[in-house]
């Protein structure tokens, strides 16, 4: 981890959530997170934004990596902002696919690791003795 927050946090709160490594599984735990996150109260721009983080992150888990995969989604309230920080592990890399006949379209494809870059204040990746972590945090005002 390159930087510490400004502030320890307070009042932190944590769900975990285990991927099940099928399609539909990102709509559905996508329908779990927007549910805690209307729980939190979070302004309607903020709540999107951290939904496609967690549909990049979960995404990526489930096309590129070996199972089990877990979700860590936490929210930390801060002297001066709040955030909610999202942590996907996974059991690292799959076994490189053999090349496809048609390559995937750029236009529905590869655009997840840049989405969440473009949307979290901080965002990196972890391999420890676990697996892999991808993990992303949205810092915002509260109200």
């Amino acid at each position: 981890m390159t930087a510490q927050l400004d502030a320890a946090p307070r009042g932190e709160v944590e769900h975990v959530f285990s991927l099940p490594h099928t399609p539909g599984a990102v709509a559905g735990i996508r329908r779990r997170i927007r549910g805690i996150l209307a729980d939190w109260n979070l302004a309607a721009d903020i709540a999107e934004d951290i939904l496609l983080v967690v549909s990049e992150l979960l995404t990526n888990a489930i096309v590129h990596a070996l199972p089990p995969a877990t979700l860590r989604l936490s929210r930390s309230r801060l002297d001066l902002y709040a955030a909610v920080r999202v942590e996907v592990t996974d059991m690292g890399p799959a076994t490189p696919p053999t090349r496809p006949a048609c390559p995937p379209d750029p236009d529905e494809h590869g655009r997840g690791v840049g989405i969440v870059t473009a949307l979290a204040t901080r965002c990196g990746v972890h391999a420890h003795a676990d697996g892999t972590s991808r993990w992303a945090e949205l810092r915002f005002t509260e109200s």
